[in-house]
């Protein structure tokens, strides 16, 4: 984590990679307009993991997809801000520029291995294709990379999977196929949408731990987004906390852990099931995410927070530094952080 960050074996330079500023997106449909992203600013380093949580709907995937310029469009459309990669603002470029960005500078492993890899193609080819369209390898030399990538992301016997069919993978195995074909261009920043989904415990540490470890080695910028705070605990080092398409929270992971600093923070880790609790009733967060095009006045967290006051309802309280690395979009967050 934070100590792994400073140095590592890619000879990378370390320093900010990826920035995200004031990104906001809409969905134009035939119902309306639904304000999707609202604001949204964060940043990765090299070496770093930043964990962005949230429950479904709360923007994490589209401001991905925003990053990764596979935004549908219509019908979403991006409205403002800036996603700056080294320094330069993506938004701006053109297709052929950000084509070439995609996979060697930021590449991406989606929700759903299965869905994402062509099932009318062996795993092998998949990845192969990678080296032979983006770095001109002749079909031996490619096969033979794609193979150390299977190996590399611990597929058993990777030379006798290269042609097996993503239907033949388990879900565990499909998964990790992804992660060889998302690092087969060694990327600087990886977006991990939702990594672990529909995969078992075990697997999931298995492929968390993976991650991991790839990231030391490579010391890339690692986004990783989930709605499971328990799943981030041993391997982020920051955390951003999304609700209604805006950041909430930001902090290190141990500060946020110990003290949130925002009633949605504060209920997200009060739902984990606790040993101690054996028995007893979960708790939960009452109500449901908000409709993003009738999106509540004030904070759009207000009707289903147990702290609100007026002033919740009326004015929408901005993400302000308070403290050292970390800020709160809270009227009452330092009331909350130093709270017994």
């Amino acid at each position: 984590m934070s100590e792994q960050s400073a140095a590592g074996t890619s000879g990378r330079p370390a320093g900010r990679l990826l920035e995200v500023d004031d990104l906001r997106v809409e969905f134009r449909t035939r119902d309306g307009v639904a304000k999707v992203i609202n604001g949204v600013t964060y940043h990765v380093d090299a070496g770093e993991t930043l964990a962005v949580l949230g429950e479904s709907g709360s923007g994490k995937s589209v401001t991905a997809q925003t990053i990764m310029g596979i935004l549908d469009t219509p019908p979403g459309f991006v409205t403002g801000g800036q996603v700056r990669f080294h320094g330069k603002d993506m938004l701006r470029m053109s297709n052929e520029e950000r084509r070439r960005i995609r996979g060697e500078g930021i590449a991406m492993i989606f929700q759903d291995a299965l869905s994402a890899l062509n099932p009318v193609f062996t795993v092998g080819f998949q990845i192969a294709e990678q080296f032979r369209v983006r770095r001109g390898m002749g079909r031996s030399e490619a096969k033979k990379r794609a193979i150390e990538m299977l190996d590399q992301v611990k597929i058993p016997n990777a030379k006798g999977r290269f042609n097996n069919y993503p239907h033949q993978f388990s879900g565990g195995m499909r998964q990790r196929a992804m992660i060889a074909m998302s690092l087969a261009l060694d990327p600087e920043v990886l977006i991990a949408d939702e990594p672990t989904t529909a995969l078992d415990v075990t697997v999931q540490a298995q492929i968390m731990d993976l991650l991991a470890e790839l990231q030391r080695e490579r010391q890339m910028g690692l986004i990783l987004i989930t709605h499971d705070l328990g799943v981030v605990a041993d391997v982020a080092d920051r955390i951003a906390v999304m609700y209604a398409g805006r950041i909430v929270e930001e902090a290190n992971v141990y500060d946020l852990y110990a003290k949130p600093a925002h009633p949605y923070t504060l209920g997200l880790l009060n739902s984990i099931p606790r040993l101690d609790e054996k028995g007893q009733e979960l708790r939960t967060i009452k109500g449901l995410p908000p409709n993003l095009m009738n999106i509540p006045p004030g904070c759009p967290f207000n009707p289903r927070c147990p702290m609100a006051q007026p002033v919740c309802r009326e004015k929408v309280p901005p993400l302000l530094q308070i403290g050292a690395g970390r800020a709160s979009a809270c009227h009452f967050a330092e009331e909350l952080v130093n709270r017994d």
